[in-house]
Parts: structure tokens; C-alpha cells; sequence
């Protein structure tokens, strides 16, 4: 990767809950992020308040403040990628996803590898809190509520047929409670799947499937879709997932070249990594898979 990397600050944990994820920037740059990686530091785009109540109309949390948010988020990602940049965007809860595909939506079709233990296709109704983290990958597609999918008039922020899925593992319990399965024509590996063919070959596939977006793609990593055993500073939790060894090989892969445009990392809680370790081991990681060991 040649572009030179730009590390933007988005803290929101309006799709969540306050509690410790609105840190992971900082625990993530005091643990050397950016030296690691050579990045220039970008913007920071500050959160408005947090509303606990759900929206009546919608049945989500903060929609609103997350709709003004992501435009917000749109052009300091936009900034980066009209200077040549990759842009690193470091959150904040998985709501902060509408925001970077937003700035990518507005100059062409791209598509979107996201790497979450979780398929966030929830819909509000299903969606016990009304929180929005667990929804953005059905928004990002085009499906809720019209405030957070059809923003600036572009639903969908990407095509369904233009995202693979990878690594997650919550099947049952998400049909347990309602959410609608994932669409037949979004790719979807599951951690079952990476497991028989291999971390590599895994996101080879899905590079390959993503090669129809033709203006390349967003790699949305969140945290939960590494191995709980090693991953516990997470809000909801699962057992399995990624080795760190995996995820890393599965960025390389996925990173190599110039299709990929930026890359966002959300959901590690630092309050749940009281010494720091995971944070540390989170930066490797990033290093590694970013080419920059």
C-alpha cells in the first residue's frame, strides 16, 4: 500500500451506549498506532449528546444526531480520499460505518468487506435497545428507517451484491431474536466457512467477489469478530471468533494492492483492558495487516 495513511478520530457512541467505547482513539494512539503505521493525523469529528430514550418514530436511538453525524464523518473521510489518502477511522460504535460508505457513496459504487462477529442486520423492531451498532449493516443496504438509509438521497450507501460478510458467528442467536436473515445476494462467509478454507483464501474470495464494485472497497473491522478468548474488551460478547494470527492474515489480503480505500475499527472498549495489553496487541495487529510490521 502506497497511499499514505490518515488516522480520523470518530468517537461516537451514538449507535451504542456510553461506556468506555468512545475511548478506543485514544487507547489506540497512546498505544502507538500512529508511529506504527507512519499516519498523518486527521480530523477528529466530535459526537453530539446522547439521547438514552428511543425515538418514537423510528424505534432507534439517537437516529437523528447519527444521520447529522455521518454527514459530518462524510466529508472528513471525503477529505482524505480526495488528497490521495487511506483513510483509518478510528470509533466509536459500528453506527460510525453509514458515514465512511457515505463519503464514498457520493463519487461512485464501491463495495464493503465488513469483518464483525455480528451480522448488524437488525431491524428496529428486533433491535432490543434500539441501538443502531447493531443495525448498520442492514442500513448501510438500504434497509430501516429512511432518516439513517437514504441519506443525502443515495440508498443505498452500498448494494447488497457488493458486500461480503466475513467471520461472524452469532447465527443463532440473532434468529433467536428476530433478525431478518441476511439477503441472498450479500456474501456471506461465516466463521465456519473461513475456518474450512483458510483465513487467506477466505479473503481472497471475497476481494474477488468485491471486484464488481468497480471503484474498490471499505474494510470495516470490529473488534468482536476476534476470538473472545483473546478479544474479551468488548461490549457483547461471543465465544470464538479470529485468532489474531487469522485477522491478520485476513487484512494483508485484503489490503494488498489498491482496491481497498480505508479501513474503520470500532467496538474495543478500553475500560475493559485495564492494563492496556489488548490495546497494545490490537496496534500489532492493525501494523501487521496494514503492512507495517
Amino acid at each position: 500500500m502506497r497511499r499514505q495513511l490518515v488516522i480520523i478520530e470518530a468517537p461516537s457512541v451514538l449507535g451504542l451506549r456510553p461506556g468506555g467505547v468512545a475511548e478506543l482513539p485514544a487507547a489506540l494512539l497512546g498505544a502507538g498506532l500512529r508511529e506504527r503505521l507512519g499516519a498523518d493525523i486527521g480530523a477528529r469529528v466530535a459526537a453530539p449528546a446522547y439521547d438514552p430514550v428511543r425515538d418514537p418514530e423510528t424505534g432507534v436511538l439517537n437516529p437523528h444526531s447519527i444521520a447529522a453525524y455521518s454527514l459530518a464523518l462524510a466529508d472528513a473521510v471525503g477529505e482524505v480520499l480526495t488528497l490521495g489518502g487511506f483513510p483509518v477511522v478510528l470509533g466509536g460504535d459500528c453506527s460510525i460505518l453509514l458515514g465512511n460508505l457515505l463519503a464514498l457513496r457520493r463519487t461512485g459504487r464501491y463495495g464493503l468487506l465488513f469483518l464483525d462477529g455480528h451480522t448488524d442486520f437488525y431491524q428496529p423492531e428486533a433491535e432490543p435497545a434500539g441501538e443502531a451498532a447493531s443495525m448498520d449493516l442492514a442500513l448501510a443496504t438500504g434497509h430501516g428507517p429512511l432518516v439513517l438509509t437514504d441519506l443525502e438521497g443515495r440508498r443505498p450507501l452500498v448494494r447488497e451484491e457488493d458486500v461480503v460478510a466475513l467471520g461472524f458467528r452469532d447465527a443463532e442467536e440473532s434468529a433467536a431474536a428476530g433478525m431478518r436473515p441476511l439477503p441472498p445476494r450479500l456474501g456471506a462467509m461465516d466463521l465456519g466457512t473461513v475456518r474450512a478454507v483458510g483465513a487467506a483464501e477466505a479473503a481472497r474470495r471475497a476481494v474477488d467477489r468485491l471486484g464488481a464494485a468497480g471503484a474498490g472497497f471499505w474494510v470495516h473491522l470490529d473488534a468482536d469478530v476476534l476470538d473472545d478468548a483473546v478479544m474479551p474488551a468488548v461490549d457483547y460478547r461471543l465465544p470464538d471468533g479470529l485468532s489474531w494470527r487469522e485477522l491478520e492474515t485476513v487484512l494483508r489480503t485484503a489490503l494488498v494492492g489498491d482496491r481497498a480505500v480505508g479501513l474503520d475499527v470500532t467496538i474495543f472498549n478500553p475500560r475493559l483492558d485495564p492494563d492496556g495489553r489488548i490495546a497494545a496487541r490490537l496496534v500489532d495487529c492493525l501494523a501487521h495487516g496494514l503492512g507495517h510490521p
